[in-house]
């Protein structure tokens, strides 16, 4: 028989619940820090019995540990101690594809970009984040099925989830774009769902158009931080919208003279600039860090005269000699299965045996003409 101590510990050991919680507190602790849930509250008022900023955790956590399906949400916090993790203890069935649904179209009304923006200023304050550097892009995201929009006869939908030009290589796919403003390492300060065939350079222009009042958000004026994006945003408009104030970085296209030519220029002038290696990768032998080397120049761009940078990347030189080694091997080869055929052919008059002659370009091949 028990003593009843050990009968009363026996007891205590049963209603010990245990959980794997795995990295959730971690994030749990840079919500609170952030003040996610406090801002959601503050944007979508409600009477729910739970809190929208609770529901918003929720979905973060369930995000990062893998993602269920909003209607099974409530099954992933079955085996979770809300406790520990949302600050109160809450029942699973909170989670519930009903309040989850009320809370978004809630969200939706108040504007995505604007709750996303405030978590992000948010964010941006507390962890001392470098604003500097501003650098922007977008990137396609593919789907599958059907996507019939409804809207208003006297609205146009607000996404148009189309075919465009997919970034991920799946052309047979519809899909619908993400635009996003970063600073320092990649930290998001801004984000936009865009339409499946939007153009980048036109959503470089609406970025544009207002990164001066989104800046000035974090105390920066306009000469104080660099725009850095990609080809897209050097067109006639874009330049015309940037204007002198705002500092930017991009890629010259090559469909521009001025690149080719001061990159020939570059190469004439041989004045290069030793910049030595730029990786923090440790090479290896199969894989040696890149060297590179710059030169600056001067391009005149629609009538205004713009500071280039020529970049020489010795990694870049010796991919290019492999691919046009491979483009001469595969043109020789052709040419030598061309000759080959003329050679064995046999003409019937003079006329066609020059004509072919004077096509491949081989003088010294010698033809055969049948009376």
């Amino acid at each position: 028989m028990r003593a009843p101590l050990e009968v009363e510990k026996a007891i205590e050991r049963e209603k010990i619940t245990a959980y794997v919680v795995s990295h959730l507190p971690i994030v749990k602790a840079y919500a609170v820090k952030m003040g996610l849930v406090d801002i959601i509250n503050q944007l979508i008022p409600s009477k729910m019995d739970v809190e929208p900023g609770i529901i918003f955790l929720g979905m973060v956590m369930d995000t990062l540990s893998g993602r269920t399906p909003f209607y099974r949400l409530d099954e992933f916090f079955q085996d979770q101690d809300t406790e520990l993790l949302l600050g109160k203890r809450i029942s699973s069935d909170s989670f519930c594809d009903y309040n989850v649904g009320r809370v978004l179209d809630k969200a939706y009304e108040i504007g995505s970009i604007k709750i996303f923006t405030a978590i992000a200023k948010n964010a941006v304050d507390i962890f001392d984040v470098n604003t500097r550097h501003v650098s922007f892009d977008t990137t396609s995201v593919s789907v599958f099925g059907d996507y019939d929009l409804y809207s208003d006869e006297n609205q146009s939908p607000s996404l148009t989830i189309t075919y465009g030009h997919s970034k991920n290589h799946r052309p047979d796919l519809k899909q619908f774009l993400v635009s996003m403003l970063c600073v320092d390492r990649n930290v998001p300060i801004f984000g936009k769902t865009e339409d499946g065939n939007g153009s980048d350079k036109t959503i470089n222009n609406e970025i544009l158009s207002s990164i001066s009042k989104r800046m000035a958000v974090h105390g920066l004026e306009p000469e104080a931080f660099i725009y850095i994006t990609d080809s897209a945003m050097v067109t006639k408009k874009n330049l015309l919208t940037i204007g002198d104030s705002t500092l930017f970085i991009s890629r010259l296209p090559a469909s521009y003279n001025e690149c080719l030519r001061v990159i020939k220029e570059a190469i004439g002038k041989d004045q290069w600039q030793d910049l030595g290696v730029l990786s923090a990768t440790k090479p290896t032998d199969k894989r040696p860090a890149a060297y590179y080397k710059a030169y600056e120049s001067e391009v005149n761009i629609h009538n205004k005269k713009y500071r280039a940078v020529v970049i020489h990347s010795s990694a870049h030189d010796k991919r290019r000699q492999k691919r046009i080694e491979r483009e001469l091997n595969a043109e020789l080869k052709s040419l030598n299965h061309q000759c080959k055929q003329a050679v064995q052919k046999d003409f019937y008059c003079l006329a066609d045996a020059l004509a072919a002659k004077e096509e491949l370009g081989k003088p010294n091949i010698t033809l055969s003409i049948r009376k």
